[in-house]
């Protein structure tokens, strides 16, 4: 076995957990986000925004995991 295509499949594993995981974050941003606006509507616009910001912060972090996985490979 060839040592490049060893690390080569390392980095494409680091990569795709850095996108699951920014997939279960957002689902979970999400579905908490939905549950607090059907717990107390007067509060969606606040909610909404702070759920924006952080699937937002979440996206940055797997972006930044993506390519630092790649860049090791």
């Amino acid at each position: 076995m060839d040592a490049g295509i060893t690390i080569d499949g390392i980095a494409a594993i680091g990569a795709g957990l850095a996108a699951v995981g920014a997939g279960i974050g957002i689902g979970r941003i999400g579905g908490s986000a939905l549950e607090s606006m059907a717990r107390q509507p007067e509060m969606m616009g606040d909610i909404r925004t702070n759920m924006i910001i952080a699937a937002a912060l979440v996206e940055g972090v797997a972006l930044f995991g993506v390519v630092v996985a790649l860049l090791q490979g």
